[in-house]
C-alpha cells in the first residue's frame, strides 16, 4: 500500500499563477496535482515549468482562454487518458485517467451564472444538465470494487457549514437547494465519500473560495467550499488527512480558490 498526496486547485489561469503553483508544490509536495480553469490551449501549456517542479507525467485537456483541466504525477505513469465532453458542448471540463492504481476524474463544473432559474439563465440550465449527465454515467458504472477518485471545482457548496451564511446564500448560485439536490444525487450515484468531510467534521465551517470583491478576504471570511475530493467506498478506509491550504489565497495576485489536499492510502 502506498500513500498518495492528492491536491486539487482551481488555479484561475495557470500561466498567470505559475509562481503560486511552484510555491504551493514546494510547501505541500503533492504526488498528484490536479488543476482546473487552466485557461490555455494544450500546445501552449507551460509543461516545462511543471517538469522542473518534479512532475514527470502529465495529462492535459485545455482550450484557449476558458476552462481546462490538467493532471500531473511525480512518479506514477498516467495512462488511459480520456478527454470527456458533456451536454454536447466543446468544453474542456473533465479529464479521466489511470494513475497509481486508481481511476482519477478531474472536473470543472460550470459555474452557472448569476440567476438560479433555468427558464431565464442558460448557464444555470447547463450546470444542472451537466451534473445530471455525469450522475447518470457514474450510476451506470457503479461497482463495489471500483477504485475511483474524483476531484475538482464542482462549483457547489452543499452543506450549511460550507458557506459563510446559509440563509443569505439559499438563493445564490452554488448553494441553492436545487444545486445541492443535484450534488446529493451525484454523490449517491457511486456512494461517493467526501474525503475532506471524512476528516473535518461536517459542522465545522470550511471554505475553499473567497471572492475577489472583499478588501480583506480573511477578515471578512465570506467563503464557500466549492472544491472537493471524493473517493469510492473501496478507497474510503484509506483517507488519512485532508485540509484546505488557505495560505495560497493570501499570496500576491492569487487565484480566488485555495488548493485542497488529501492524503490517501491506495
Amino acid at each position: 500500500m502506498a500513500r498518495l498526496r492528492i491536491a486539487t486547485w482551481n488555479v484561475n489561469s495557470v500561466r498567470s499563477h505559475m509562481d503560486a503553483v511552484e510555491r504551493f508544490v514546494q510547501a505541500e509536495a503533492p504526488d498528484l496535482l490536479c488543476l482546473q480553469e487552466t485557461k490555455v490551449a494544450d500546445e501552449q501549456f507551460p509543461l516545462a515549468d511543471l517538469r522542473k517542479m518534479g512532475f514527470a507525467h502529465h495529462a492535459i485537456f485545455g482550450q484557449k482562454s476558458y476552462h481546462g483541466v490538467a493532471v500531473f504525477s511525480r512518479e506514477a505513469a498516467i495512462e488511459k487518458i480520456e478527454k470527456r465532453r458533456w451536454c454536447e458542448i466543446e468544453d474542456a471540463r473533465h479529464l479521466q485517467c489511470r494513475v497509481a492504481g486508481i481511476e482519477l476524474h478531474n472536473f470543472y463544473v460550470p459555474a452557472g451564472g448569476d440567476v438560479p432559474d433555468v427558464e431565464v439563465n442558460d448557464k444555470f440550465a447547463h450546470k444542472l444538465r451537466f451534473m445530471t449527465e455525469v450522475t447518470d454515467w457514474f450510476r451506470r458504472r457503479k461497482r463495489k470494487t471500483n477504485r475511483f477518485v474524483l476531484v475538482g471545482d464542482l462549483n457547489v457548496a452543499p452543506l450549511e457549514s460550507d458557506v459563510w451564511n446559509h440563509k443569505q446564500l439559499l438563493k445564490v448560485v452554488s448553494h441553492t437547494p436545487i444545486e445541492v439536490e443535484h450534488m446529493d444525487r451525484w454523490q449517491a450515484s457511486h456512494d461517493w465519500v467526501d474525503a475532506v468531510r471524512a476528516i473535518v467534521p461536517a459542522d465545522q465551517p470550511l471554505y475553499s473560495w473567497w471572492s475577489y470583491r472583499a478588501r480583506d478576504w480573511r477578515a471578512a471570511n465570506r467563503g464557500r467550499r466549492l472544491d472537493h475530493v471524493w473517493v469510492t467506498p473501496a478507497l474510503a478506509d484509506g483517507i488519512r488527512d485532508a485540509r484546505v491550504f488557505d495560505d495560497a489565497r493570501g499570496w500576491p495576485k492569487p487565484s480566488d480558490h485555495a488548493p485542497v489536499v488529501v492524503d490517501l492510502d491506495v
